[in-house]
């Protein structure tokens, strides 16, 4: 992998650049589209491609249990496995640490900003009782990496920083992750600090354990502390890796989750890629990438198309209520897409009342082409000095 900075913003610490991998080029700063089990659900790989989707990534996890790294190994690895051209990530399988364990404990689902973890506060204070030694009900985690329950048939499975490794090596994608804990928001000091200890020591081990070209990041964790996050960037920063995923929680607001990120960037080397792990809401982008973020992944445009939400230049739609069934007009009149092209809001919101697929799959498919778009109109105004 090449990564070369084009244009440096004078006004923020946005950044111009191009990420130059086997499977092609990716023009940074650039959203990651989420395909956990290499498919961005309801897509084919064509579809995907013409949402000017420019690279994917995928869920190490999930794709061990099913269908198995051998069998995706077996039929040519990810690239040839799910049709995709392009470029391809894999993540370590260390945020299911979270999701799997104290996430699922405390009912978080996939969400790590505490502004956006729930309604219900007289569960808040549950989170400060995370301290050393405690361990979530469904997963173990000790020195050596984390004992899950196979959410399909219950087996045991260990994974640690090398079966990450050797899994994603199977796997074949062009940038791969170091194994992490990612920690539950409001563990307290000392959970952290045990807990970042164990990343980088593993963050070492699948240094040492790589023996392939694929690209490989290191993982700056910390939670909310600023001297974590800065001792984690200082170290992983130090170590041989080819660029940096910005992992964990960041806060409650807007304003923190830039300032977090910031105390990252600024202590990680200048020359190297850094991606956002798991952040990407519309309003998020332009202050993460104006903190210096070149790429980051996120499931917003798929999830939410999903439950029937399109994000478009008048605002968030939910194309389920009924009054959308009046409307004969398409779904944003300033996209382009194939969608706002070709249908009409009241045969979209037929489709999702009808519970039919295709009307999940036209909203996926303008989502992530307006999303993309979203990304693309900044890299203009990065260009033009605006940013």
């Amino acid at each position: 992998m090449n990564f070369k900075i084009l244009k440096k913003s004078k006004l923020s610490r946005a950044r111009l650049g191009f990420l130059e991998t086997e499977h092609g080029v990716v023009e940074t700063p650039c959203l990651v589209p989420v395909a956990t089990q290499a498919v961005v659900k309801t897509l084919e790989s064509k579809e995907v491609q013409e949402t000017k989707s420019q690279i994917l990534i995928s869920n190490t996890f999930h794709l061990h249990l099913k269908p198995g790294e051998k069998i995706v190994e077996k039929a040519g690895k990810l690239h040839n496995f799910m049709n995709w051209k392009k470029p391809l990530m894999t993540d370590s399988g260390g945020y299911q640490v979270f999701s799997l364990g104290f996430g699922r404990d405390f009912g978080l689902g996939s969400k790590l900003s505490l502004g956006n973890q729930t309604k219900d506060k007289n569960l808040l204070p549950r989170f400060s009782e995370v301290v050393v030694g405690m361990q979530p009900q469904k997963i173990k985690i000790n020195n050596d990496g984390v004992i899950f329950r196979s959410p399909i048939n219950g087996d045991e499975l260990f994974i640690g920083p090398k079966e990450s490794i050797k899994i994603q090596e199977k796997l074949g994608a062009d940038i791969i992750f170091a194994f992490d804990e990612c920690t539950p928001p409001l563990a307290d000091l000392d959970y952290v600090k045990k807990s970042l200890e164990k990343t980088h020591k593993w963050a070492k081990i699948c240094l040492k354990t790589k023996k392939s070209k694929q690209a490989l990041y290191g993982i700056v964790q910390g939670s909310r502390f600023k001297d974590l996050r800065l001792e984690s960037a200082k170290f992983i920063g130090g170590l041989d890796f080819d660029g940096f995923g910005i992992g964990g929680e960041f806060g409650n607001d807007k304003i923190t989750m830039s300032q977090m990120v910031e105390w990252v960037v600024d202590e990680l080397p200048e020359k190297k890629p850094r991606h956002l792990l798991g952040v990407g809401y519309l309003e998020d982008m332009e202050l993460i990438i104006k903190s210096g973020v070149d790429t980051f992944d996120c499931t917003v445009p798929t999830h939410y198309a999903r439950r029937g939400i399109a994000f478009t230049s008048e605002g968030k739609l939910n194309l389920k209520q009924t009054k959308f069934l009046k409307k004969r007009e398409p779904l944003d009149k300033n996209c382009v897409c194939n969608v706002c092209l070709n249908y009409k809001k009241d045969y979209m919101c037929h489709l999702l009342k009808a519970n039919e697929i295709t009307g999940m799959k036209l909203l996926t498919f303008h989502n992530l082409f307006y999303f993309n778009t979203f990304v693309e109109e900044i890299r203009q105004r990065i260009k033009k000095g605006e940013i």
